[in-house]
Parts: C-alpha cells; structure tokens; sequence
C-alpha cells in the first residue's frame, strides 16, 4: 500500500510540475502557463456534471475528465460496493478518493486551484458527489425505473401527437370559416392599373402565417419532448442535454444580440428619419430653383436637378459614415472582411459605371443640350428623350432608341442643331452640280425661287447661294435658308430637294451628275406634263406642293 501512494503521489507531482513551466516553482506559474495549467474539463456520468479538473500538456483536461467518468462507471455498476466505503487518502502531493482497495479520483492543488479552495475540502465535496452519482447511476437502470419512465415516454408521446392532431384540425376549421366569411370582403391591393397583392395572395398569406407559426408551435413541442423522452434514460442522457444546448444556444445568443443592439439599431432609426427629412427639405429647395420661384444670379434652373443629386450623395455618404460605428457587427473581422472585398469588388468593376455617373452630371453644367433639343452625337442624330445619370436616350428620326453613354458623349464633339434654332435660325444647305453654259445668276435665281416654294423655312433672314466649286465639268451651287425648328429639319430637306428638281425642270435646266462623259442629245429633264404621271397626283386646289401642315415632325 505504502508503494502505491508514493507511486500516486509521484504521479501528482509529475500532473503538478507539467502544469507549469519547467524550472518554476508550483507556486509561483506565469501567466501564460497558469492559463495552460488551469484549463479543465467537467467529468460526467450519465449526462451529469460531478465536478471539474486540471489538465496538463501530457495528459489534457478532456482526456483525464473521462479516464475518471469511466473509473466511476465501473465503480458505480458494481452492485457489491457500498457508496458508504469511499473514502479520502491524503497525501502530501494529491488526495486520493477511494473505493475499497481502487483510486478513483485522484486530486492535485490545480484541481483545487479551479474551485478557490483547499485540496482537502474539494476532496470532501467530490466524494460527496460520486457518492449520489452512484446511488443515482444504479436507480437509473433498475428494471421498475426503466418500465415507469418508458411509460412515461410512450404516454406523453401520444399526449403531444394528439394534441398536435386537433391543434391542425381546429386551425383547418377556423381558417374554411374565415375563408367563407371574409372571402367575398378580401380586395387585391392596387396601384392604379398595377396589381401589388392579389386576394388570392393575401389567403395564401393569412394561411402561410397561420400554419408557420402552428409549425414553430411543434417544432417547439417536439424538442421540449425530445429533451424529456432522452433525459429519462440514463444512456441518452447527455443527447438530450447536448440537443436542448445546440437548440437553445443560437436563440438565446440571437435574443441577446437584438437586446443588446436595440439602443445602436434606435440610434440608426433616428439617424434614417432625420436623414430623410433633410433630403426632403433640399429637394423642396431645388425643386422651387427648377420652377424659377427660388432665383440665384448665375445659377441655372436647369442645374436644380443634378446639383440636388450630387448634395443628396453627399449627405448619404455622411450618413453610413455617421452610421457605420452602430451597424451591429461593424466591429467584427467578417463584417470588415466583407466591407473590404466589396470595396475592391466595386473598385475593379465601377470605374465605367463612375466615369458615366460623372459625365452625367458634368454635362448638365456644360449645356450642351437640353431634353427635346435635335443633336448628332457620334453618328446617330436624333432629339433627346431623356439625359440620365449613366446614359442619354436618343429618339432617331426612324423612331428608334439609341442609348448613348454619358462618357462618350463627354468624350466627343456634340451638335445640338436646337440651340440657336428658335433665335437665329438653323441653316439648312445642299448643293446642285450645273454646267458652265447655264448663267450663274439665273442658276441662283432659280434655288432661291425653289427655296421661298418651301413655307417651313424663314424670309428673314433671306435665303442666299455659294458657289463651293469650279469643278472639272461642272459649277457646284450651294442653297442656304434659315428654320425655326430642328425638328423639321429631314422635312423641310425633303421639300427643298423636291423643289429645286421641279423649278429646274420648268426652266428646262439640267442637273449634272456625278460622273459626266459628254453632253447628251437631249437634256435630262423631265417635262411638266409628266410631272404627275400615274401614280403620282397633283395637289388639290389652293394647296401647294409642300405646304407646312404637311411636313412631319421627325
């Protein structure tokens, strides 16, 4: 006997000494090692917890916790041992508690450490529980407990199953008659023609919420039973115990985040409302400078929108940076991970979709045009439907929709055929080819007459011809005459080509073509009485042959 004890007070001394750091004194552990020393493990049996003890680099809490939980089973399943002959070896090194001639536990100073009091008074205390741990261990599994508890089970299983069975069947019942007497009440939710909710949807919905919450109801009544039926078995004990700890710890953890998040989430409610009243307030002062009742010398009315949209970005972005310190789960390394990445995310992938959102605004302070204005950006001409942030929408003449960059528009030349259309007149042109032998003068006689046939274009100011060029066989004229309107422009184009082929054909003049080999035997005019040859008919009486109300607005 003598030799086992001092064998088990070798052992203690070695659990002591790997508990700190070599070559310091048990008393004295650093902080590092104490934290080493002090880790524990609890020692079960059945599911219950009986205490805790140290663990060491050599043998770890978890791993001495069960050496232990098996020593007690063992002890606790051997029907001829009294629990009243456990008794407490004290040695100078570690106390033993013992049954008859077997150690089970053998306790050192950094179990006692673990608890805050002394190695004799923790031996006290352990014996006392592996005495009820034991006594416990053999009620458990006698035959006349097991039966009673298995009733038990059975009988609260078909309790809850019963229960569980009307439960459905009233809110069936309950959810026909609300059916039958409300149906004819329940109205879709509508937005002028747009359907939002149909009354369908929202019986579907009353229904889904019904039986969601009849579901969470035995969700929550199947685990409180599944807890009851595995703690009544001393083998599922600790299944039930770990199964109501896995399902009570997210909401437990959930309910705490909330409770503690609920001042930080008030200050952020405060912070949208005020957010939102302020941007309501600048849009009101932008709106009354766009309607011209608010008048600042040098600030276009026409800024009101974009420079409201630049001031709204602004105070948004003061906003989440007000904001951001109260986010639950700010301060956390994923939040900030994911911030991180959606931040080189958006700066790999954004920089087009900026340099369109900055164009769009530059170009509201350039003016260079303005929504319904006729414009040629790159190659397409059309009239401006809408100028966005990112992009410009363009309606051709061939009522085509061509969406244009904000980019490409601040990176190109534009020509904005509106700007001075309704104040100086744009200058429609176009040029005829005539030979040499046709006077000059009558040449320009004749496109002017052609041009005062067209009534869309001005008298003042006056149309006027150029000569562009003395060609090889060939004069090249060019015809000038003023519009109020660009959107008439392909119109009126029409008609001043259609009348300068009909005044140069009553004059018997011919137009030059591209390509000249010789002067032909007959000149290549169309006389006036073929001008209306089938199917073509002349106009009615008093009408002439392009007036105004004809002329399209493309």
């Amino acid at each position: 006997m003598n030799t086992r004890r001092y064998r088990g007070a070798a052992l203690a001394c070695l659990l002591v000494f790997t508990g700190w750091a070599g070559g310091v004194r048990a008393q004295q552990p650093t902080a590092g090692e104490e934290e080493l020393t002090l880790s524990s493990a609890p020692v079960l049996v059945d599911g219950v917890t009986l205490f805790h003890v140290a663990g060491t680099r050599i043998l770890p809490a978890p791993e001495r916790a069960a050496r232990i939980a098996d020593r007690l089973a063992a002890v606790a399943a051997d029907a001829s041992l009294d629990p009243a002959s456990l008794r407490i070896e004290e040695g100078p090194e570690s106390t033993v508690v013992a049954a008859g001639t077997r150690p089970v536990v053998r306790l050192v100073d950094a179990d006692a450490r673990l608890e805050g009091i002394t190695r004799r008074l923790l031996a006290e205390i352990v014996t006392q529980r592996i005495r009820e741990a034991i006594a416990r261990y053999r009620a458990d599994r006698r035959p006349a407990t097991l039966l009673r508890n298995g009733l038990a089970v059975a009988g609260w299983g078909v309790v809850l199953g019963f229960a569980l069975w009307a439960t459905y069947r009233i809110l069936a019942r309950l959810r026909r008659r609300m059916e039958e007497r409300y149906q004819a009440h329940l109205r879709e939710v509508r937005i002028q023609s747009f359907s939002l909710v149909t009354a369908h949807q929202i019986r579907r919905l009353v229904s889904g919420l019904v039986y969601g919450a009849l579901a969470l109801g035995g969700l929550a009544a199947l685990l409180i039973y599944l807890r009851f039926a595995l703690g009544r078995f001393p083998w599922t004990r600790e299944l039930g115990l770990t199964l109501a700890d896995a399902t009570l710890r997210p909401v437990v953890a959930v309910g705490t985040g909330i409770l503690n998040a609920l001042p930080n989430l008030l200050f952020l409610v405060v912070l949208t409302l005020v957010v939102r009243y302020v941007l309501k307030v600048i849009r009101l002062f932008f709106d009354s400078i766009a309607e011209g009742r608010v008048v600042f010398r040098g600030f276009d009315a026409e800024w009101a929108l974009a420079t409201y949209r630049l001031v709204r970005v602004l105070v948004v972005v003061l906003a989440v940076v007000i904001a951001y310190p109260y986010i639950p789960g700010s301060s956390s390394d994923a939040f900030k991970g994911i911030s991180l990445f959606i931040g080189v995310l958006f700066s790999l992938g954004s920089s087009s979709i900026i340099g369109n959102m900055l164009a769009g605004l530059t170009m509201t302070y350039r003016r260079a045009f303005r929504v319904g204005d006729r414009v040629k950006i790159g190659e397409h001409i059309g009239a401006v439907e809408q100028v966005r942030m990112m992009v410009t929408h363009l309606r051709t003449p061939k009522n085509e929709e061509v969406i244009v960059p904000n980019s490409m528009i601040l990176a190109s030349e534009v020509t904005n055929y509106s700007a001075k259309a309704a104040s100086d007149g744009l200058i429609l042109h176009t040029t005829v080819g005539i030979g040499y032998e046709t006077p000059w003068r009558q040449v320009e006689a004749m496109l002017l007459e052609a041009a005062a046939r067209v009534p869309g274009l001005r008298k003042d100011p006056a149309p006027f011809v150029l000569q562009r060029a003395l060609g090889d066989f060939a004069v090249t004229y060019e015809i000038n005459a003023y519009c109020g309107d660009a959107g008439l422009m392909l119109a009126l184009y029409s008609e001043l080509h259609a009348n300068i082929l009909d005044v140069f054909n009553e004059y018997g003049i011919q137009i030059m073509t591209p390509a000249y080999e010789g002067d032909p035997e007959i000149a290549k005019v169309v006389p006036k009485a073929q001008w209306y040859a089938a199917p073509a008919r002349p106009p009615a009486a008093g009408a002439g042959a392009g007036s105004e109300a004809q002329l399209p607005g493309v």
